[in-house]
């Protein structure tokens, strides 16, 4: 069985999202950062998800992987608390931003905790890898403002040697995001050795610019600061001897996206 298998069977959901209909579902929740500042517009209410089926050899929340190793909430305490801080949020621009893992594992939530934002009258944003994009319906798509798409590598063996996924249902949710005219923030990882092949990068460019929809580019340079995180799961890192990029290699990706969309961060 799959790492998606598992974490979409339905004796995996059990006890976590309950009735996909109900206004007020559970899920389960990593950690909650109440004022972030990078991960949409302003700041932002950031409910981090637990459950990926990627296994991203750069990864910083490797204990995000497994729901079980999240905690339980309900959908309306997360809204109610998010509520305490509408009036802040508002007045930076920000609003609601689910992170994970992967948000898409745990779709009814999601739309319970958008819904709610909405009803707050917050802006809504979806940080994904658009992996489980099939997973994000009408319902849940009408409520998120902005979506941050984490598009990880252009060629597919690229992106299976460095997730262990396959690009195709990236790229399918990209293209149906573009159809509905849904605002995207590309987000790209920047790996020596992994993901900093120039034609690559210029091909996705090209890719993103004739999807109409992509606002802005940002180029995270890779770091190792989750390693520690490995070691603690008994896991090995395999990017233990990769050093970030270099300023001047990062300013080169962002001239390639640059001479295709908005400037890119």
């Amino acid at each position: 069985m799959t790492n998606i298998d598992r974490l979409l069977s339905p004796a995996s959901m059990t006890g976590a999202e309950g009735d996909s209909s109900s206004p007020c579902g559970e899920g389960w929740v990593h950690s909650v950062e109440t004022c972030g500042a990078a991960d949409g517009p302003g700041l932002r209410y950031v409910v981090f998800l637990s459950g990926c089926p990627l296994r991203c050899r750069y990864c910083h929340n490797p204990d995000t992987w497994h729901m079980r190793d999240g905690h339980g909430e309900r959908a309306d305490a997360l809204v109610a608390d998010l509520g305490r801080y509408a009036g802040f949020l508002k007045r930076t621009g920000g609003g609601l931003t689910l992170s994970g893992g992967e948000p898409l594992v745990q779709p009814a939530f999601c739309r319970a905790l958008f819904r709610g934002a909405k009803g707050l009258g917050l802006h809504t944003a979806l940080d994904t890898s658009g992996f489980l994009g099939t997973q994000a319906d009408t319902a849940l798509l009408a409520d998120i403002d902005l979506v941050l798409l984490d598009i990880k590598a252009f060629n597919e063996e690229t992106y299976q040697a460095l997730t262990g996924g396959s690009l195709g249902p990236t790229l399918a949710f990209a293209e149906r995001l573009a159809t509905l005219g849904k605002p995207v923030w590309l987000r790209y990882v920047l790996v020596p050795g992994l993901t900093d092949d120039r034609a690559e990068i210029a091909a996705l460019a090209a890719y993103a610019a004739a999807l109409g929809n992509v606002e802005r580019v940002d180029v995270l340079p890779y770091h190792d600061l989750g390693a520690h995180k490995w070691a603690l799961l008994n896991k090995t890192y395999r990017l233990a001897d990769t050093n970030p990029p270099t300023e001047v290699e990062t300013q080169r990706v962002r001239d390639i996206f640059d001479r295709h969309l908005p400037r890119a961060a």
